[in-house]
């Protein structure tokens, strides 16, 4: 009984192991970010003119950047957090012989539903840096042949 309860609360070990995978992601990301910030805002006070709204621009969508990798953290810490819920009522219910399946399907759901918008948040970040990251037309300088 006690192996079968082990090997049925594996199954959602190995979303946490993959959940955790990401957090590692998102938090070296988070830190790049917050690094870019830190410059943008040194060299906010030293630029003018197009330059300057430029440096305006970009810090606007760090912090955008900034306030949605922090809502995809928390979303993947409630689904970690969801899924070990999910463990612990599993070894209830098989330690105990209660019937906990319902409870432990609806945790389980949770967690994947915590771990899908993270996921979308994370995908809406990424669209925010891609944007940020598009070279503005006067530096391409298309009416010129080179």
């Amino acid at each position: 009984m006690i192996a079968e309860t082990i090997q049925v609360s594996l199954t959602p070990v190995f979303v946490l192991v993959a959940i955790s995978s990401i957090l590692n992601f998102l938090t070296t990301r988070l830190g790049r970010v917050v690094d870019r910030s830190r410059l943008l805002k040194q060299q906010h006070g030293e630029t003018t003119g197009a330059e300057h709204d430029m440096i305006v621009f970009e810090i606007r969508s760090t912090a955008k950047r900034i306030e949605l990798v922090g809502r995809a953290i928390l979303m993947l810490v409630l689904s970690a957090l969801t899924i070990g819920s999910t463990v612990v009522i599993l070894f209830l219910n098989g330690l105990t012989g209660a019937d906990l399946d319902q409870i432990a399907a609806g945790t389980f759901i949770l967690a994947i539903a915590f771990l899908l918008i993270g996921l979308i948040i994370f995908m809406l970040e990424t669209r925010e840096a891609s944007a940020s990251l598009r070279i503005p037309q006067t530096y391409l300088e298309l009416d010129r042949k080179i």
